[in-house]
């Protein structure tokens, strides 16, 4: 890996004395350490469980080469949990840890129009409801895309598109169902003010029928995002619908809706929101239409409360969806020290035959304190705690539970290792 990253370095810095260009040189470095204590993280505590202690690590270091007509980006990563290399003497085989390729693409200026991105790269949109970084897993997300990305005239306009294999063959173009084969979607936003903006997104995504058959169906997904900010209001919100067909090939009709609004006043911002995702009525044989929303590659940490107890909708709320009524309060200390306090009243958003007639299903306490000690570097702790109700209960599986609650602390540096221009002569 050092020779890599020497070697990596050593042909950026003669493409930069090579050209009579503008050109730009940086190495970036991230290391993020985050300690958790878990003791009903993910899934309700068990009566007489043990909590779980551990520390995870992210270090990453990105080369970037930009001109004025090119742009490329290298990023390895490497992941893992403190005490995680079980070396095995023969092999030298490490568990727990992952070394990667995190960023890996180029992307070139097309003329007056835009540009062109290629390779695997982040894919962050508006509020990342549908297509996000999903910061939270120390892994992150990076996609293997291709995308041009245009201005024409006050729109924005990015298209993206992508085929995904697990092997080269010369056959067939079989894909596991619980990964999405084709991810394609088509952006486009427009600021009217400074106050005001909007963006459409459409995202078809195609997922292979069984992991034997080449057959896809797509399910696709269309939506607006909106915010607005003035003096000391700001509102946000988002509506997305789904159509198409699902992974089995069941007609789907389904919708997510998201409203947040705050209001400044002095170091104290209120504010209230929903979030409300549909689900299904019907399961089984009984169940023609597919009424349960799928996130896609949405973030999941950032919505529906930081324990994270509700992930993957279709096992997580037995398919009935869900609703998200929360309200929050952030204290601003100082430039660098804040904190926030959000409660969440959750319920499912239908009952089925597989679930509790009851749809309500706790309340969550999310309290966060970030303190950013340097431009580079910031510190950040929480502490979580969810008081569930029988229904969450039967659907977890937990009948004697105790009190759940998580604890984690979290340092990320982001330095700026080396920096170079170079102006034409």
């Amino acid at each position: 890996m050092k020779k890599l990253f020497t070697t990596t370095l050593l042909i950026a810095m003669v493409f930069i004395h090579t050209y009579e260009i503008h050109a730009q040189f940086k190495v970036d470095a991230q290391l993020r350490d985050r300690f958790e204590l878990r003791d009903g993280y993910q899934k309700l505590a068990a009566d007489g469980s043990t909590p779980t202690a551990l520390v995870s690590q992210r270090t990453r270091i990105s080369f970037s080469y930009e001109t004025d007509n090119l742009k490329l980006v290298f990023t390895p990563q490497d992941i893992r949990l403190w005490g995680g290399d079980a070396v095995v003497s023969s092999s030298g085989v490490a568990n727990n840890t992952n070394i990667g390729l995190f960023e890996g693409f180029a992307e070139v200026k097309l003329g007056n129009l835009g540009w062109v991105s290629a390779g695997r790269q982040q894919l962050k949109y508006d509020n990342e409801r549908i297509l996000a970084a999903r910061n939270w897993n120390q892994n992150g997300m990076s996609y293997d895309a291709l995308v041009f990305k245009l201005k024409l005239a006050e729109w924005k306009l990015h298209i993206g598109s992508s085929w995904n294999s697990l092997n080269e063959t010369t056959s067939d173009n079989l894909y596991p169902v619980s990964r999405i084969k084709s991810y394609n979607f088509l952006w486009v936003n427009r600021k009217f003010s400074d106050n005001f903006s909007t963006s459409l997104l459409h995202v078809a995504s195609g997922v292979t029928e069984t992991d034997t058959t080449n057959t896809l169906n797509f399910r696709q997904t269309t939506g607006f995002y909106s915010k607005y900010n003035k003096d000391n209001l700001s509102i946000w919100g988002n509506v997305y619908y789904q159509y198409g067909k699902n992974q089995i090939g069941t007609e789907v009709r389904a919708f997510i809706i998201d409203a947040d609004a705050s209001y400044k006043i002095g170091n104290f911002t209120p504010g209230i929101g929903l979030g409300y995702l549909s689900g299904n009525r019907k399961t089984g044989a009984d169940q023609t239409t597919d009424n349960l929303f799928d996130v896609l590659y949405g973030a999941r940490h950032k919505y529906f409360g930081f324990i994270d107890y509700f992930r993957s909708f279709s096992s997580h709320t037995k398919q009935g969806g869900l609703a998200d009524y929360y309200f929050y309060l952030d204290y601003k200390f100082s430039k660098s020290v804040n904190v926030r306090n959000i409660g969440h009243i959750f319920q499912l958003a239908q009952t089925n035959p597989t679930t509790p007639t009851d749809k309500y299903l706790g309340y969550e306490n999310d309290l966060i304190l970030k303190y950013k000690f340097n431009d580079w570097g910031a510190l950040e702790g929480g502490y979580v705690f969810y008081l569930p109700t029988e229904s969450l209960k039967t659907i977890q599986g937990v009948a004697n539970d105790k009190f759940s609650q998580f604890v984690y602390i979290q340092l990320t540096l982001t330095p700026t290792l080396f920096k170079q221009e170079v102006q034409p002569k």
